[in-house]
């Protein structure tokens, strides 16, 4: 068996695989970080690269975040694999917002890396969740707006169902406090009215 701190690190070094930059890379040559809104996510991708590669980014960012909760904990004989588990989950996350293949340089702001690591972690409040970023989406034609109103329905969820003493919903709760932080940009711009909707070229 497998000590779970080295699963830990390994979460990490999979959340750090930089599938965006990797995708502007083989695709056109690029530095997605220099193009578009600058940031390593599927959003951007899809504004630069178009529809088809952001899929495919958006599903390795997304497993990014779920095959180590899933597949890690059957590795260990560690007790509390439900703490581990979301051990792995805060690894994943940081290393997709800060890769160490990147040289801790650039990233995305670990919103697709979080929905696959909390789908695997909580299904149904994540899957409620999901559906609170599409109906924004769709209603409002913002991206970042639908990932702040899923992320702040989340740990609410979380807490109805696990408690908020759990340990699950202190860690979704920081989760959406870091997610609400890598998006404060993209606030000032929707406080603005300056914010790109869904599709259209972006600032930042």
């Amino acid at each position: 068996m497998i000590h779970p701190a080295i699963l830990v690190g390994l979460s990490y070094l999979i959340g750090s695989i930089p599938a965006a930059y990797l995708a502007g890379k083989l695709t056109r040559g690029i530095d997605l970080r220099e193009h578009g809104s600058g940031n390593l996510g599927a959003t951007n991708v899809y504004r630069v690269l178009g529809p088809r590669i952001a899929i495919a980014v958006l599903v390795v960012d997304v497993l990014k975040g779920a095959v180590p909760v899933v597949a890690f904990p059957g590795l260990t004989d560690a007790p509390r694999p439900d703490l581990w588990a979301i051990a792995y989950a805060v690894a994943a996350i940081a290393g997709h917002v800060r890769s160490i293949f990147l040289l801790w340089r650039g990233g995305g702001k670990g919103v697709a890396t979080a929905a696959g690591a909390f789908m695997a972690l909580a299904p149904i409040p994540s899957l409620v969740a999901l559906g609170v970023f599409i109906v924004v989406l769709l209603a409002r034609g913002y991206v970042s707006l639908g990932s702040l109103s899923a992320a702040t329905v989340l740990p609410a969820l979380i807490g109805l169902r696990e408690g908020v003493r759990s340990p699950l919903f202190v860690v979704s709760a920081v989760v959406t406090a870091f997610v609400f932080w890598t998006h404060r940009a993209n606030i000032g711009r929707l406080r603005r009215g300056e914010e790109p909707r869904f599709g259209k070229k972006s600032p930042g």
